[in-house]
């Protein structure tokens, strides 16, 4: 199973698509945060304006914490589509290359080989967002230095700088859960399919559709909203929250693992039974 799983893994860090997503972030990134850098801070002068006719407002408030904090933000919902370029080709990509054949005559299990294709999966899944994570925090703090966290989330939270690098940590952990139900649902959507278009498509679909009903305020929603993942993408800004609800971190993560096994399992039961003809 070893041998399988780096075998897998090495397939799909030689492939130039895996690196679409880095290249990506290595442009977008910097360019929001020099953008940021140089005219960031009036954004916060606005915002604390009215503030500081009654409050004394001492300390950095414009820092690196604060640029990786709106860059988290703004980024978030960009990230899948990112995910689900490798996700999308795992099983689809043997497809397309007519190696499916090839691949099964090896001498261990279709389960085996699925479970170490979903493994690479969700190891690169984990690679990509420590890269995020180093390249937004790391060259925000480089460009701007340390202080207090500015968080704008129904209303104004202030965290001292001493309180903020560990919700980072935390941020980026939680992060991993919606972007682990995105990579299995486009795995899944994989193993129908033979070319990795179709599963992009299909994932970006879903997402939509259910950010729709979850974003909109109408009666009929209001049933099945809590159940959707799409209600849970943003468990990581939770982290920033004070005190922090770890009980409402703990069911969003029980939502995203479900949708997470619902699709790994939809992934095993098609692919165990596929009729592979090429």
């Amino acid at each position: 199973m070893a041998r399988l799983f780096w075998a897998e893994l090495v397939k799909t860090f030689l492939k130039k698509r895996t690196y679409l997503g880095f290249l990506i972030a290595l442009v977008v990134v910097p360019l929001i945060e020099l953008a940021m850098a140089s005219e960031g801070e009036f954004f916060i002068r606005r915002v604390m304006r009215n503030l500081a006719n009654d409050f004394l407002i001492l300390g950095n408030l414009f820092n690196g914490w604060t640029v990786a904090y709106q860059v988290m933000n703004a980024l978030w919902i960009h990230v899948p589509l990112l995910i689900t370029f490798v996700a999308g080709d795992m099983l689809s990509g043997e497809a397309t290359a007519g190696t499916y054949r090839l691949m099964l005559i090896k001498p261990v299990s279709r389960t085996k080989i699925l479970l170490a294709k979903a493994l690479a999966t969700l190891l690169y899944v984990v690679v990509f967002i420590a890269f995020l994570a180093a390249l937004s925090v790391g060259l925000a703090l480089a460009l701007l230095g340390s202080g207090d966290l500015v968080v704008f989330q129904r209303g104004l939270l202030i965290l001292a700088e001493a309180d903020v690098a560990w919700r980072f940590m935390v941020a980026y952990l939680l992060a991993l859960a919606p972007m682990f139900t995105i990579a299995s649902i486009a795995f899944c959507f994989s193993s129908f399919v033979e070319n990795a278009i179709g599963p992009i498509v299909a994932t970006m679909g879903v997402i939509i559709v259910f950010t729709i009903i979850t974003v909109m305020s109408l009666e009929a929603f209001e049933a099945v909203r809590p159940y959707l993942f799409t209600t849970h993408m943003v468990v990581w800004q939770k982290a920033f929250e004070d005190p922090v609800n770890w009980h409402a971190i703990t069911a969003s993560l029980l939502n995203l693992a479900f949708y997470t096994g619902a699709a790994l399992l939809g992934a095993w039961a098609v692919f165990t039974r596929k009729d592979i003809l090429s």
